[in-house]
């Protein structure tokens, strides 16, 4: 679930010799599955730690996950590195905005995933976004656009360049395109 580098274990061992014996780190995430989730370690005495956590052993300590945070922590890494502007501790965690679905889940959750996780990130660099709105029964996936997106004079290329070729990769055999849905106003919104 977490991989927690070398380095990082070390860091952690040597702050937990100096607290009270059985003190692990906790690893969470706050607001998880929202586009205002943070992740977090944090020391976790023994009195704070409850029935359901999921108990990681490292060499030298022990990490603590509590079960709602489970899901949204898969491939997450932690890292402590040390460079000439001194030492940090960094936490990545890919699925904390948006728990990832399991391979054999339906199309739509896959697809869904898909576009909150590898397309919106894209977009939102030009302040659009796009929304899954349904997935056909002949495969086709239905999409409307918003934001920088809506009136966009690229659109056709990010439909059909970028999401309908990524999707038809990815969901090999089960998407055979891409529909936009948006009725499309050019305007101060628009990214040009």
């Amino acid at each position: 679930m977490i991989n927690i580098s070398d380095t990082a274990q070390e860091h952690f061992a040597k702050l937990l010799s100096q607290q009270a014996e059985g003190t692990c780190i906790r690893v969470f995430v706050v607001n998880p599955g929202t586009a205002q989730a943070e992740c977090g370690v944090s020391y976790c005495p023994v009195e704070a730690v409850e029935p359901d956590d999921i108990r990681i052993e490292y060499k030298g300590f022990a990490a603590l996950v509590d079960k709602d945070s489970e899901k949204f922590l898969v491939d997450a890494e932690v890292d402590f590195v040390t460079d000439q502007m001194g030492s940090q501790l960094t936490l990545k965690a890919p699925n904390a905005k948006l728990r990832k679905v399991d391979n054999d889940a339906p199309l739509f959750e896959r697809v869904n995933y898909f576009i909150q996780s590898e397309v919106n990130p894209q977009l939102a660099g030009h302040g659009g976004d796009c929304q899954l709105m349904e997935v056909t029964e002949d495969g086709y996936a239905i999409l409307q656009f918003g934001g920088g997106c809506n009136g966009c004079s690229q659109i056709d290329l990010t439909v059909k360049d970028g999401v309908e070729k990524q999707l038809i990769e990815v969901m090999a055999g089960e998407i055979k395109g891409v529909r936009d849905v948006t009725e499309h106003e050019r305007g101060e919104h628009s990214y040009y």
